[in-house]
């Protein structure tokens, strides 16, 4: 799967995903301090699962109508969870795979929800 990790996203889950085998772009490495409506443009340009950790994301994509973008994976980690959260992160792509398309995808150590993204209808 084709990844793009935000400046929030933990550099740890790009790397665990990377040597999961999956195609990862790491904003901080390529285009660092890019606004976010930016990073979900690159998202939408460049087909790719946009990771995150800011929470900013959500406006954006419900009410500042960036329904189009491929999907967001947003996720919330208290910091005496972090040491799993690559781990448990690969292991909810592997789980979930093509249905991370088209959705917001939130992402906690105890409760994952899945919501559809419908394409902008105006």
């Amino acid at each position: 799967m084709r990844f793009l990790a935000d400046e929030s996203c933990d550099i740890r889950v790009a790397q665990a995903l990377r040597r999961a085998g999956h195609d990862v772009v790491v904003i901080f490495e390529t285009a660092r301090g890019t606004p976010d409506p930016e990073v979900l443009e690159i998202a939408l340009k460049d087909s790719r699962i946009l990771l995150t950790e800011d929470r900013d994301f959500g406006q954006l994509v419900f009410a500042g109508g960036y329904r189009s973008v491929p999907a967001v994976l947003y996720f919330r980690c208290r910091q005496s969870d972090r040491a799993s959260l690559p781990a448990a992160i690969v292991g909810l792509v592997s789980r979930l795979g093509p249905k991370l398309e088209r959705s917001f995808v939130v992402w906690t150590p105890r409760r994952v929800r899945v919501r559809r993204l419908e394409a902008d209808q105006s």
